[in-house]
């Protein structure tokens, strides 16, 4: 079905060459994935300012065609994709840092502006963002998706780092959610209501952020194990005694030997973590050696650190490129990624059991993750013509999901619900389900803001609100 002709017309005439119908345009904003499928809007809307925002918003509004949000569109969930067709809001004109405070430590930037573009920018105030979800995705995404990475161990992820929003309703008003505060206690939080809400409820304009002061020293830290559990408990310890670990991340041995594949590198091949410490000279030296003495006591091997930039770099590389180096494991494969996250002191039953499970697959697999927060993550290497593979690593996923959930964990620490996901949100969290529904309704009553995402297609909204049942 193609867009009303009125509606094409009102936004050719606002946005002229930046809206477009072209069929590569929208397959760029088509989303999908390994155990996704992309799925294109019918049309494609680049915007520079809230004004324009505003202008689509409203456009599509009365003709109750779906907008759809769009940053860099590095989402493992297809929270980008258009089931129900409609205009992809493309923010990536956005990306103008409007202000930063070197006093109160913080900045407001456009949705559209990247995370390394920010840090860039910031690179002459002696002030960092820490948030690093690994992609070099949008401010903007990050908010709507509630984002961590590697480093939200010491600094938090988005939910703790957004201090305030500016967001354009699917009516079309124009909300500031928040003042500079760093504590308030007037009204309904709306900045963490939209902080999460994977576009469903608005398309964020601008984010406020906290900043924090460049680290003066930082050592990196590098130490195989005999097991995960090893691995594991040596992070749990750590952040027990109180050390502030800035990273902690952790690689299986099936994940090292991938990255000694593919670059010729000559890690031990067993369980490993990666660890980063910030701080003064002083600190990040007593962190480390403290650290090392817990990690001997769980069967750690060598505890290889460095403080200069070029070897912490060499030391973490196997950690920065285990992704891609996943891949030639098995050349030719699709990677499924997942994630889940459960309380830190489950960790490591949680790690035990999935890696029993990834060796019974008929396909290879690894694991990585960010343990100290008890978040983890999977990659599926499959063979995306075998419909028998497809079905085990479903069944895989489904049996992951439901025991970090039995764990009382999530279903998802970082990747969000987006598409992939939208089935094991009432395992999770039941009843609440309903309760998101009626702020859907209250916010969104056409349903026209990222329709389908977060809510199963069997709970799509109903006039009344309510998922249908």
């Amino acid at each position: 079905m193609d867009l009303p002709d009125a509606l094409t017309a009102q936004l050719q005439t606002l946005l002229g060459a930046r809206f477009s119908r072209a069929a590569a345009i929208r397959d760029q904003h088509a989303g999908g994935g390994m155990h996704l499928p992309a799925l294109p809007p019918q049309a494609v809307a680049t915007v520079e300012n809230v004004e324009e925002i505003v202008a689509v918003v409203h456009a599509c509004a009365d003709h109750s065609v779906p907008i759809i949000p769009y940053g860099a569109g590095t989402s493992l969930e297809c929270h980008v994709g258009a089931p129900r067709g409609g205009v992809s809001i493309d923010l990536s004109g956005m990306k103008r840092v409007l202000r930063v405070s070197m006093d109160d430590q913080d900045c407001t930037v456009e949705a559209g502006l990247t995370r390394v573009a920010l840090n860039d920018e910031l690179r002459h105030t002696g002030l960092f963002f820490p948030v690093d979800p690994g992609a070099d995705a949008t401010i903007g995404g990050m908010a709507a998706t509630r984002a961590s990475g590697t480093t939200t161990l010491r600094y938090g992820g988005m939910r703790e780092n957004v201090m305030a929003l500016t967001v354009v309703t699917a009516d079309g008003r124009v909300v500031k959610t928040a003042r500079r505060a760093r504590k308030s206690a007037a009204g309904y939080d709306l900045t963490h209501l939209f902080v999460g809400s994977e576009g469903t409820l608005g398309v964020i304009a601008d984010v406020t952020l906290k900043l924090h002061p460049t680290p003066e020293a930082t050592s990196a830290a590098v130490c195989a194990f005999e097991s995960s559990h090893g691995a594991t408990q040596t992070v749990i310890e750590s952040v027990q005694c109180g050390l502030p670990l800035a990273r902690a991340e952790y690689l299986d041995a099936a994940a090292i030997a991938a990255v000694n594949r593919a670059f010729s590198t000559d890690y031990m091949e067993s369980d490993t973590l990666f660890l980063e410490f910030h701080g003064s000279p002083q600190e990040v030296t007593t962190h480390a050696e403290r650290v090392s003495a817990i990690a001997a006591e769980n069967g750690g091997g060598e505890f290889r650190w460095a403080i200069e930039s070029e070897a912490r770099n060499q030391l973490w590389k196997a950690r920065h490129q285990a992704g891609f180096a996943a891949l030639s494991l098995r050349p030719g494969a699709r990677p499924w990624s997942t994630d889940v996250c459960v309380p830190i002191s489950q960790l490591a039953a949680c790690i035990d059991k999935t890696k029993r499970d990834i060796a019974l697959l008929p396909f290879p697999a690894v694991v990585l993750g960010h343990i100290g927060d008890g978040n983890f993550h999977v990659i599926l290497l499959l063979d995306p013509a075998n419909l028998g593979e497809m079905d085990a690593a479903k069944r895989f996923n489904d049996t992951l999901i439901s025991r970090a959930i039995e764990m009382d964990g999530t279903s998802t620490g970082e990747h969000g619900i987006g598409l992939g996901k939208r089935d094991s949100l009432r395992h999770e969290l039941g009843g609440a389900v309903d309760l998101m529904a009626d702020i859907k309704h209250a916010l969104d009553p056409r349903a026209i803001m990222n329709p389908e995402k977060i809510f199963a297609s069997k709970a799509s909204l109903s006039a009344h609100g309510r998922p249908n049942r």
